[in-house]
Order: C-alpha cells, then sequence, then structure tokens
C-alpha cells in the first residue's frame, strides 16, 4: 500500500510519482513528474485535484491511507488538463454523492467536455466553508489554460497554487527545504520557461492576487511544497512574469562542415571578453527546452546556422518556431543573427527574419560568411559583439 504524507495538520498529499517521464508536451523531463493531490481532512472530506489517469491507482491507495475514498465530499478541481484531472472519473465513481468545483465558465465546460461530468462553477472571491477551514477561490485565467485557478485555506495558510511555482521534479521528499535547493530552483525556472513563460502577463496578475495572503506553504501540482524558501519563489515569479534579463549571453547554433561552429566560438568568447557570461549551445546536443532554460533571462540571443536547400537548417528552424511560441515579449533582447553559406546566404537571412519577427532588438546586420572564416573573418566578429553591446548599454 502506497503512503500518503501528512504535510501540516489534517492535510495530506496524496499525489502520484512519475518515475520515468521524460517528454511533456515535447518538454524534456529529465528528472521524472509528480502529479500532486491533497487531502483536507475536515467536516467535509476535500480532495484538491487529482493525477494523470494512468496513476489513478496510486491517488486511491494513497487516500485509502486516510479515510475511505467513498467519504469525500469535495473535490476542487484547479485545472482540468488531463495531468491534473484524468483520476476524477475514478474518484467521481468511487464518491459519487462529491460536489465537484471547478471554475465558472471554463473550469465547468471543460469537465463537461472532457469527462461529461458536471461542476458546480466559483470566481475569484468566492468561498466554501469546509467545517473548521474556508477555502477561498482566485481565477488565474492562461497561467496556463482559460479554466486554471488557486485555492487557499485560511486554517493552514497553505496556497494550493496549480501549475504556478510548479517544477516537474519527481522525489520522495516532499518540501523545498528536504531537496537540493538548486536542482529545485532550476526545475522550477525551467518549468516557468517551458510552461508559463508565454502568459508571464496574466500569471503577474495572479501573482498579485495571492500576495497579499498569509503563507506558510505554497503547494502546487506538481514537484516540491514551498515552506523554507517562499519569498525566494515569488521574487524569481516577480522577475520573470516581467521579463526581466540579466546580462549573460546564449549562443545557439547547428553546423554542417564546422564553419558556422566557428563563428558561435568566436562569439560567444567575445561575449566572455566584454565580461558577459555566455552559453554556447549546439542544438544537435541540447534539447530545445533545455536551450529556453538558459534564455529565459538571457538579454544577449545569437543564433547561428548555414543553408541547407536554400533555407535554415530544420534543427535551427525547430528551435526558433519553439522560442517563439514561447518568449512573445522579446523587445529588451538583443539579438544576432550569423551563420555561413555557400552560394546562397539564405540560412543566415531567414535567421535574422524569425528573430525580427519575434520582436528582437537588431543593432548589427546579419553576420553570413561564405565558404570556411578566414582567422580574420573571426576577428570581425569581436567587434560586431563589441556593437551589439554598446547598442544595448546606450
Amino acid at each position: 500500500m502506497l503512503n500518503a504524507i501528512e504535510i501540516s495538520p489534517k492535510v495530506w498529499w496524496v499525489g502520484g510519482i512519475d518515475w520515468n517521464e521524460r517528454l511533456f508536451h515535447g518538454y524534456t523531463t529529465e528528472r521524472g513528474i509528480t502529479y500532486n493531490a491533497y487531502l483536507i481532512m475536515d467536516e467535509k472530506i476535500t480532495l484538491i485535484d487529482t493525477c494523470k489517469a494512468t496513476f489513478a491507482d496510486e491517488l486511491v491507495q494513497r487516500i485509502s491511507q486516510v479515510v475511505d475514498p467513498a467519504k469525500i465530499d469535495v473535490v476542487i478541481t484547479n485545472h482540468v488538463e488531463m495531468d491534473h484531472s484524468g483520476s476524477l472519473p475514478v474518484i467521481h465513481k468511487i464518491a459519487p454523492n462529491a460536489e465537484i468545483y471547478a471554475s465558472a465558465g471554463a473550469g465547468v465546460n471543460e469537465l463537461r467536455a472532457h469527462f461529461g461530468i458536471e461542476a458546480t462553477p466559483v470566481k475569484t472571491g468566492d468561498t466554501l466553508c469546509i467545517g473548521e477551514r474556508t477555502l477561498s477561490f482566485v481565477t488565474t485565467p492562461m497561467v496556463h489554460w482559460p479554466d486554471n485557478m488557486v485555492t487557499y485555506s485560511d486554517v493552514d495558510k497553505i496556497l494550493f497554487s496549480n501549475d504556478a511555482f510548479g517544477q516537474h521534479f519527481a522525489t520522495t521528499k516532499r518540501f523545498d527545504d528536504e531537496n537540493d535547493m538548486c536542482e529545485v530552483m532550476k526545475q522550477a525556472k525551467k518549468y516557468y520557461a517551458n510552461i508559463v513563460w508565454p502568459y508571464g502577463m496574466q500569471a503577474g496578475r495572479a501573482l498579485a492576487a495571492v500576495k497579499g495572503l498569509e503563507l506558510k506553504m505554497i503547494a502546487p501540482s506538481h514537484g516540491c511544497i514551498w515552506r523554507s524558501h517562499i519569498d525566494e519563489i515569488i521574487a524569481k515569479y516577480e522577475e520573470w512574469t516581467t521579463y526581466q534579463t540579466q546580462e549573460k549571453a546564449v549562443v545557439v547554433f547547428d553546423s554542417m562542415w564546422h564553419s558556422t561552429e566557428s563563428m558561435a566560438r568566436e562569439i560567444c568568447d567575445a561575449f566572455i571578453a566584454e565580461g558577459i557570461s555566455a552559453q554556447l549551445i549546439d542544438v544537435k546536443s541540447t534539447h530545445i527546452s533545455d536551450i529556453m532554460l538558459y534564455m529565459c533571462d538571457a538579454k544577449y540571443v545569437a543564433v547561428g546556422s548555414p543553408t541547407l536547400n536554400s533555407n535554415m537548417l530544420p534543427t535551427v528552424a525547430s528551435f526558433l518556431t519553439y522560442m517563439r511560441g514561447l518568449s512573445p515579449k522579446n523587445e529588451q533582447r538583443i539579438g544576432l543573427a550569423f551563420g555561413s553559406y555557400g552560394w546562397a546566404p539564405l540560412g543566415p537571412k531567414q535567421v535574422y527574419a524569425e528573430l525580427e519577427n519575434a520582436k528582437f532588438q537588431l543593432p548589427v546586420p546579419v553576420v553570413a560568411q561564405q565558404w570556411v572564416p578566414s582567422e580574420e573573418n573571426l576577428a570581425e566578429l569581436q567587434g560586431t559583439v563589441r556593437k551589439m553591446i554598446e547598442a544595448a548599454r546606450a
């Protein structure tokens, strides 16, 4: 029998741990995933969210360690995406009289569309008394689906924060301070960059809505529960949701016969020579979701491709497509397009066009090198990078 974990008096973690999942919507989850669900033992026994359908047995077993699942009175569905709600039909069958709550409009409609299950709608400011506790609801639409909401328990001072503040990180240690904080913060940043980043403005409004709450814990739907580092993760979300950048560079490239690679290495070294931390990334060796981890707060982004069949390389095109979907606000970023070619400089020109469409500042023209760059050609890249930096600091 799988054990539930009491995270606060009468509040239990009853979720599932997916140790072996390595991909989520094109985003690598090298540390696995947790599907967090929470059980509150009050006059009305309340379940906050469920799990992915394949973890329904784990969910039921853990609930059964605390109470007969048939006795559940209330189910709160903060989010209908199936990694959160997939086990709801199982719970609904076991506890058919349980009242189900979801966000007004989107949440109720999505539950009906996904499972044919009806729910009671709630909106920001609504409350639900479950006995000793009163639960408060704040809708957080588009963080990252229209139905998203968060739930706050007044007695426990716990914010059940749904996707906000989450990490894809499988661990038996439920709390932030029980884990390696470098890893937890890395996974929180990667999660934000690959899932929440497109909705930074909406996430910022949600952040403002919960900042006035007294918080002892933030209990997200994925990863560790925050109890000792709440201020730190909120501070990071304030940075990320306002698209703040740091003085660092990301140089992303692919290469056929090392000419574009030579340019990329020179550009990376040029940033370093100017005192700017730089990350050199070959897209053949690094997954695009990991590139976004580095790019999330980088001020300078240089992207290089040679020309293949009158186009940029498909690997670079894939990265730029993924990036464009995740980072709609790039006006504060400084971009550089570069690459080599044989008889037509179309690959690097296409990179330039993609960065331009993504609203990067492009203070220098595309840098296209025919055939193999000479030492003199490479040295000229030092001046190009300096011009970028001067433009950013002007």
